[in-house]
């Protein structure tokens, strides 16, 4: 193989690697300075953990690996589109009502996801539009004084009502009151936090029931708007819940901010300097109880300048260098940065309204004013172009394979277990793929204005093994939200079964207002118990030879967990997912098909254990 067709691919694996999808993930120069310590460890059992994580990609076992990958994932792809073609005479025609006309070698398309479809539909308009704010905010920027903060204030208003059209009414009628509760009651933080989430949770119930109520029922006068411009998006309750995950960072990053300096001016006269090491000393305080330990923290401190303060950090060279996303999270603005307009222009921020990814307050006041060397023309460039292979991926799929409409029509009538089984595994394929693509695309257009926001899916979604890491890699900006104002408040890993069943409780209510999602929240909580015990009890044996296919095995149940969690609330539903387990052990084949998926989910693990310790290799440890 030559030099240039080697660098040739070296560049397309790093393209599609962690470190250029999320800027966030960088090599731990520290954790490598440990790793280099502790291969130089005399200690003989230290020497074993070592040995154990030297690369397997050349062995024995794992060329024996590869022979399996090749001949099963064939197989499952073609299982897939026999269960859901028209080659299934049986149960074809119940769902080929639900296809359209594709564009990919005349075939049909399987467009019948609603969530998806409104995205695919819309994708030149939102090309367009993103276009459209791009070129206009840096005209008007260049030709006006105006700042950021500002436009983002009077387009994010524009774009609420033509997203929403008079229903953005109800929607600033939700931000006014939350936002008046916690400076009317700023005094007060712990009831300024209850009535937060109180209000916060209560208005998802409220719009659930009350979202399509005519106006005029609240006043006659307002008969008018019943009639009036409905919007581009009429079903504004569903794209509320991630303006209420924005609206409840504000308000709690507020209350934190203004508690923090009533703390202080308790005690001292403020100061940038005095300010600065009390923040600091503060923030390592409430770090101490977060799981994700792997960030530093600076040394956060108030400039002025002129009339107007300006945040900055400093290093120990005593030059100004920017923050990293945990100092970020909790860096001390002014107090002035928390005003109405910059809530307004936080909460409608155009590139991430719709749907996220979510970015805390602090983070967004903190890069509106200092751009991070993250955003170059190289990382966005590749950044575009995995997107536009995830589209097209996303399309190839759609066209070949009809699961989603199968799910919809529960059409798997004398399917075998194998069958169903894949027709739920790529349903969540595509429902990852329905929520990557969107999410990727408004990141993108956040990332062309400046604002690098969390990654939402940094991992494959078949790439998981462990219930706990799933979730810090699904949805991470909401699952870093999460941690942030549930997780770590309520005690983090000292009460982490409480904090899980909160967590879990409010992402499901969150998602949609119905006991099944209730009942499913409960249920990944039930299932994240035995891995956290086990885990525990099996670090004592980490050095042993056994103990990474003890762990492999476990990886496999884990998964099987998680797919029935995941089949029972977003694919097949009940009826589905009893069928699937009562044909897996009550029929000899679906046993045999049991037995023999259980060995392909081992091998599975087993590899995607290797990624894992090979991105360690690299420094990189992802905790999921």
């Amino acid at each position: 193989m030559s030099a240039q067709l080697k660098c040739g691919l070296a560049y397309l694996k790093y393209c599609f690697s962690v470190e250029a999808i999320d800027s966030r993930v960088q090599p731990d120069i520290d954790y490598l300075r440990r790793q280099k310590a502790a291969a130089l460890d005399n200690d003989s059992e230290v020497k074993e953990i070592n040995k154990s994580s030297r690369p397997l990609w050349h062995t024995t076992e794992f060329k024996f690996y590869y022979l399996a990958f090749v001949i099963v994932v064939p197989w499952m792809i073609k299982t897939a589109m026999d269960a859901s073609n028209e080659t299934n005479l049986t149960n074809y025609y119940k769902f080929e009502n639900l296809l359209s006309s594709g564009w990919l070698f005349g075939r049909k398309v399987d467009n019948s996801d609603s969530q998806y479809r409104f995205f695919r539909d819309n994708l030149f308009l939102l090309i367009q539009l993103m276009t459209a704010h791009l070129v206009i905010k840096r005209i008007i920027l260049y030709v006006t004084k105006i700042n950021v903060l500002r436009f983002d204030f009077i387009f994010g208003l524009i774009f609420l009502f033509a997203a929403h059209g008079v229903n953005s009414i109800r929607i600033l009628t939700h931000m006014i009151v939350m936002f008046s509760l916690v400076h009317l009651l700023k005094r007060h933080r712990n009831w300024a936090i209850a009535l937060t989430w109180i209000y916060g949770i209560g208005s998802l119930f409220l719009n659930d029931k009350y979202r399509s109520v005519p106006f005029s029922s609240f006043c006659s006068i307002l008969k008018p708007l019943d009639t009036a411009f409905k919007g581009i998006i009429p079903r504004w309750d569903v794209f509320f819940n991630f303006t209420l995950l924005r609206i409840i960072s504000y308000n709690l990053d507020y209350l934190e901010r203004l508690n923090n300096q009533l703390q202080f001016r308790n005690s001292h006269e403020e100061s940038s300097e005095d300010y600065e090491e009390f923040t600091r000393s503060h923030t390592d305080e409430n770090n101490n109880n977060n799981d994700d330990n792997d960030i530093q923290i600076n040394k956060p401190s108030i400039k002025k300048s002129g009339s107007v303060s300006r945040l900055q950090t400093i290093d120990e060279s005593g030059k100004a260098e920017v923050l990293n996303e945990r100092a970020r999270l909790i860096a001390p603005h002014h107090i002035q940065e928390y005003s109405f307009v910059n809530f307004i222009a936080y909460v409608t921020y155009t590139p991430l309204f719709i749907a996220g990814p979510i970015i805390t307050f602090n983070d967004y006041i903190y890069q509106s004013q200092h751009k991070l060397p993250s955003i170059t023309l190289e990382r966005i460039t590749i950044y575009s172009s995995v997107l536009a292979f995830t589209i097209l991926a996303m399309e190839f799929i759609l066209h070949f394979t009809y699961v989603v409409a199968v799910s919809k029509a529960k059409a798997w009538e004398n399917d075998s277990p194998f069958q169903i089984s894949m027709i739920g595994l790529f349903n969540l394929n595509i429902i990852w793929l329905k929520l990557l693509i969107p999410w990727r695309f408004f990141r993108l257009w956040a990332m062309l204005d400046g604002i690098d926001t969390p990654e939402n899916m940094i991992r494959l979604v078949d790439n998981n093994y462990s219930a706990l890491a799933f979730w810090r890699g699904w949805h991470r900006s909401f699952n870093k939200w999460v941690v942030r104002y549930i997780y770590i408040p309520l005690g983090g890993s000292r009460n982490r079964i409480l904090t899980s069943l909160a967590v879990f409780s409010f992402v499901a209510v969150w998602h949609d207002i119905e006991l099944r999602l209730l009942l499913w929240g409960w249920l990944i909580v039930i299932f994240l118990l035995p891995e956290i015990f086990l885990s525990q009890y099996f670090q004592m044996y980490r050095n042993k030879w056994w103990y990474r296919h003890v762990c492999a095995l476990g990886g496999t149940v884990n998964i099987y967990m998680m797919m029935i969690a995941n089949l029972f609330g977003f694919c097949l539903g009940s009826d589905g997912t009893k069928m699937l387990l009562h044909d897996m052990f009550m029929t000899s084949a679906g046993f045999t098909f049991f037995i023999i998926s259980t060995v392909c989910l081992f091998i599975a693990v087993q590899i995607m254990f290797e990624i894992r310790e090979d991105e360690k290799r690299h420094g990189i440890n992802l905790k999921c």
